[in-house]
């Protein structure tokens, strides 16, 4: 890797992983192919909004996207280089916004993560849904692809859904340490904030990817998720990046760094096959 690229990857680690907007990987993308519909409420609260992502091809698929930022911060306008990635390639995009820490705690995210789901069903119908989700957004993301009550309280049928896809996602982190983290999961061994507690039949198809050199989530996540999906007769598919960390595996959706890890042709070949 040569030292310029170092130098942008070290600038774009600052800004995602404090999830302020992603300036410079939303200036490199085209805004060509597809139609922003911003702002669209799917619940009484200022952070229960989303942004759709209309392809002038759409293939009839749908991706939900939720970004991660620790459950206590983010901005669906930092992802316009997710959306462009995945709406480029025909697919209809949705980032929600939801509402964080230290306004809610778990599963008010969760809940409004099954809310946006129930927004993008009733629209596109549930079995044209593909959740996806980077850090905090995957562990959103995957606890509604498990089996889990939360879709059906929004009355969503999980199981009509095409699939889920976790970036770097937390899965199985019990026990929390930090005293932010315990205050958010209202205790630091409550197995009912795991993906991993809730994998058991039946269970839709996912893919897991994850960076070996990720020191803010731990691959373990990804494979032990990727062992009990397994082993609950569930489809499955784990890529592991070598050199790759936290950051790095939602910046490689961005042209710019594609080729920094194979994220995009890999999430785009799963979605062609689901």
């Amino acid at each position: 890797m040569t030292l310029a690229r170092r130098g942008i990857l070290a600038s774009l680690a600052g800004v995602l992983s404090s999830c302020s907007p992603a300036n410079l990987l939303n200036a490199t993308v085209s805004r060509q192919g597809f139609a922003r519909d911003a702002d669209i409420p799917y619940g009484p609260d200022a952070r229960q909004k989303l942004d759709l992502y209309r392809p002038d091809k759409p293939n009839g698929k749908v991706v939900l996207f939720l970004y991660g930022g620790s459950w206590d911060s983010g901005s669906k306008d930092d992802y316009l280089f997710v959306a462009q990635a995945l709406a480029s390639a025909g697919h209809t995009v949705v980032v929600p916004d939801y509402r964080l820490y230290p306004a809610v705690r778990f599963p008010a995210f969760v809940e409004d993560g099954a809310g946006a789901v129930r927004w993008s069903a009733d629209r596109f119908g549930a079995d044209k849904l593909i959740l996806m989700g980077h850090s905090a957004g995957a562990h959103i993301a995957l606890l509604l692809s498990a089996n889990t009550r939360y879709l059906e309280a929004a009355g969503v049928d999980r199981l009509k859904l095409r699939g889920a896809i976790g970036l770097a996602g937390p899965y199985d982190f019990l026990p929390l340490k930090s005293a932010k983290l315990i205050a958010i999961f209202d205790g630091a061994n409550n197995p009912d904030i795991e993906a991993i507690t809730f994998a058991h039949a039946p269970l839709p198809p996912i893919l897991l990817i994850h960076g070996t050199s990720d020191t803010t989530v731990y691959p373990r996540n990804s494979t032990s998720l990727a062992a009990a999906w397994r082993a609950a007769g569930a489809a499955v598919e784990l890529k592991l990046y070598p050199d790759v960390g936290h950051v790095d595996v939602v910046a490689a959706m961005s042209g710019l760094l594609s080729r920094r890890a194979p994220t995009r042709p890999d999430v785009l070949a799963w979605l062609d096959a689901h």
